[in-house]
């Protein structure tokens, strides 16, 4: 099972350690174009701070990250898993994992990324700022970019098993599977029941969906769980107390969805 994960706009800063070597990540296929986007965003960040901050969407608040963006060759970095920060990692837990579910997390979760392409979670990544939405001169729009960049060695990872897709729409243009593997894929959308006036009414959850999916993750590889195809996962997480109903069935073209339904959003 491959589990795709959007990052997070948040990233713990590591105090200390080597600075990131690109050869050393996962999908090594992906280096060249990584360093691309490295040299292009440290470029950026180096010269008008302005514009730089202008180009990534940052506030005044945020002007501190242009300035760690400047230093990312040769800022320290950390696994990945300890720097992605945010509402769905807090709930994933990876540092509340036993050692076999961690080594299961190691193995299945791909972490999707404007600056890296996509990272596993123990990769050595220093923290940056620079969202898959971005316009990144030269090299524009970076889903668009990552998309020609990434199709084969993305496909390659997903093998013949199941992949679990719970990227944001903005993380999900960086790479969509086709053909044999968007038949074995698995969307998850987020719904909240409650009743007005007597009748049960539903609502898309945004915000606290990433909660939903982290502890999504967390169940299945605490539990030790690695479903191969769409049905098995549904088992799965039904058998973890989940509920979840089939809202589309996939095909060879098309992913499948699923939805879970929760009560109470936190």
């Amino acid at each position: 099972m491959l589990v795709l994960l959007p990052p997070s706009e948040g990233k713990a800063a590591p105090e200390a350690g080597a600075p990131v070597e690109l050869a050393g990540l996962s999908l090594p296929e992906l280096a060249g174009a990584r360093r691309r986007v490295l040299d292009a965003l440290v470029g950026l960040c180096a010269g008008d701070g302005d514009r730089a901050a202008e180009v990534l969407g940052l506030s005044k608040g945020l002007r501190g990250e242009v300035d760690k963006n400047a230093g990312l060759l040769t800022a320290g970095a950390r696994p990945a898993g300890e720097v992605y920060t945010g509402v769905l990692f807090d709930n994933l837990g990876l540092a509340k994992l036993d050692e076999a579910a961690y080594a299961r997390a190691e193995r299945s979760l791909l972490v999707f990324s404007g600056l890296w392409g996509a990272v596993r979670i123990g990769d050595r990544i220093p923290s940056y700022r620079c969202s898959m939405g971005v316009k990144l001169p030269p090299l524009g729009a970076l889903g668009a970019y990552w998309r020609g960049e990434s199709d084969g060695a993305l496909s390659a990872a997903a093998g013949d098993g199941l992949v679990l897709d719970l990227r944001s729409a903005a993380y999900a243009a960086a790479w969509k599977p086709a053909g044999a593997v968007a038949g074995r894929t698995v969307t998850v959308r987020v719904l909240q029941e409650r009743e007005v006036d007597g009748v049960p009414k539903r609502s898309v959850v945004s915000h606290f969906n990433k909660a939903t999916k982290g502890r999504l993750v967390r169940d299945l590889l605490a539990a030790g769980l690695e479903p191969a195809a769409p049905g098995e996962l549904v088992d799965a997480l039904e058998q973890l107390g989940h509920r979840v109903e089939v809202s589309a069935r996939g095909t060879d073209r098309k992913p499948w969805q699923l939805d879970v339904v929760v009560t109470d959003v936190h």
